[in-house]
């Protein structure tokens, strides 16, 4: 009888880092949508407070479909055949995130409910947010430099 020396399935070591991006992520947007009413109340009242949660709300939906699209992709990415499906996903999830900024750009242009300065400031800090929180989570991280790579068993010398 033969064993055979398959090793058992592991996740990619990028999961981990998502999620912890994803978490550390939260909390950015949690003290954006604070400072950002806190700043928008002053500047305008109740529609400065709208804008501010609106601009925080549109960085959350970005930055959870950047990494959600990534988890999805090594999920449905298992094996070196599909990785034209992993590449489609992520391609997928930007192509998404653009279109729906564009649609949101359009349905929020010019309405009386919205300050402008407020919701524009406000994804800035969204977006400067999570690439900080991307670059210290990945600097943090304790990655291997050969990632998943498995080596096959050393040969049996006589």
């Amino acid at each position: 009888m033969t064993s055979t020396n398959t090793p058992a399935p592991t996740q990619p070591t990028s999961i981990p880092v998502l999620r912890r991006i994803l978490i550390y992520g939260v909390y950015v947007a949690v003290a954006i949508a604070v400072v950002g009413s806190i700043v928008g109340f002053v500047v305008d009242g109740g529609t400065g407070v709208l804008s501010a949660l609106i601009g925080t709300a549109m960085s959350v939906a970005f930055m959870g479909i950047t990494a959600g699209s990534i988890l999805l992709a090594n999920r449905v990415a298992g094996n070196e055949s599909a990785i034209g499906g992993f590449f489609g996903i992520i391609m997928g999830g930007w192509l998404l995130k653009f279109v729906v900024f564009l649609v949101l750009l359009v349905l929020l242009q010019d309405r009386a409910w919205i300050q402008p300065m407020v919701l524009f400031f406000c994804i800035i800090a969204g977006v400067i947010g999570s690439l900080v929180v991307d670059a210290v989570v990945v600097m943090k991280s304790r990655m291997p430099y050969t990632s998943d790579v498995t080596l096959p068993p050393a040969p049996i010398d006589d």
